[in-house]
């Protein structure tokens, strides 16, 4: 098993190969900000893996992502039991910060840096380690293509510009993931927005509405929602009460509350959808509202009663 907590090997005397100079808060912002961290394998990714594994002819292949504390997996190829080590013992710390396009270590026992190491002196027992640098377009590193080997070895100049050419590849993906995700993130803001003005703009359309048209013996008649005192299902038509008179028309309940103003209308049945400034009294679970010939009963539903009771302003 590989050791998830160690003690730091210590460095100071080692001298150690030139490396760039990088604002780390702003590297892990740029890390952060793929998305990547802790998310399922990616096919094209293993493939660029095996593929490096391949071209340089070792067991092991990873794409290494390196967060503040840990080193973790995105690709692995040869220590898939392990998806993660502190990063104070990871060969990709360093590989990552090179200049040169391939940071190599032939022989890890005989390297000062990490002869003492508990990767190198532990389980797996690395021995050959040779990283190429993941770069954003900046020119911020996230962590590495690697191949590893637990016997020592060395690359051949072709391998080294292959395995460069393959981190580049494995750098694009990692662009074009981000860009698609920021890309969905941006459409599904856009369509919540759109979202948003289109309810504005049906509010004001149905708060701006003062009449509706309706087809009533065979003709298209014109009701104002003020005359409207109450509307009752009876099967597949709805009858529409007003003042003067009885519309039968052939509609449903559900279309009737989308026509009409919900700030004016109130559903305080299955059957029956009234105006609240027509509503006269309470008595009991009914309602009594106005009528072609007067006041009319009508019965309150009881999933209904509190939605009606909420409208009303009681004292």
């Amino acid at each position: 098993m590989i050791p998830q907590k160690v003690t730091p090997v210590d460095n100071k005397s080692i001298a150690k190969p030139t490396m760039k100079v990088v604002n780390e808060e702003e590297r892990l912002e740029a890390l952060h900000s793929y998305q990547v961290l802790d998310t399922p394998a990616e096919p094209s990714l293993d493939a660029l893996t095996r593929l490096a594994a391949l071209i340089c002819g070792t067991p092991i292949s990873l794409v290494t992502l390196v967060d503040a504390e840990r080193q973790w997996f995105k690709s692995n190829l040869g220590l898939e039991a392990v998806q993660q080590t502190p990063r104070n013992v990871a060969f990709c710390q360093h590989a990552m910060f090179t200049d040169k396009g391939v940071y190599e270590v032939k022989n890890a026992t005989e390297d000062p840096l990490f002869r003492h190491n508990p990767l190198v002196t532990d389980e797996p027992s690395i021995r050959f380690y040779a990283g190429a640098p993941l770069l954003t377009p900046d020119g911020l590193p996230l962590g590495t293509l690697c191949t590893l080997h637990t016997e020592p070895h060395e690359l051949t100049p072709h391998q080294r510009e292959a395995l460069t050419i393959l981190a580049k590849e494995v750098s694009v993906h990692l662009e074009l993931r981000r860009t698609q995700l920021l890309l969905e993130q941006e459409k599904l803001k856009l369509e919540g927005l759109l979202k948003m003005a289109n309810d504005s703009a049906q509010a004001l359309y149905m708060g701006s509405r003062n009449e509706i048209f309706v087809k009533h013996e065979q003709k298209l008649q014109r009701v104002r929602i003020t005359d409207i005192n109450y509307i009752e299902a009876l099967g597949d038509y709805v009858n529409i009460y007003t003042n003067t008179e009885r519309l039968t028309i052939y509609t449903t309940m559900k279309d009737m509350e989308s026509k009409l103003p919900a700030r004016t209308f109130v559903r305080v049945h299955r059957k029956y959808i009234v105006q609240l400034e027509k509503l006269s009294a309470i008595e009991g679970d009914v309602i009594v509202v106005d009528g072609l010939k007067g006041g009319v009963e009508i019965p309150i539903g009881l999933s209904y009663r509190a939605g009606l009771m909420s409208r009303l302003n009681l004292i």
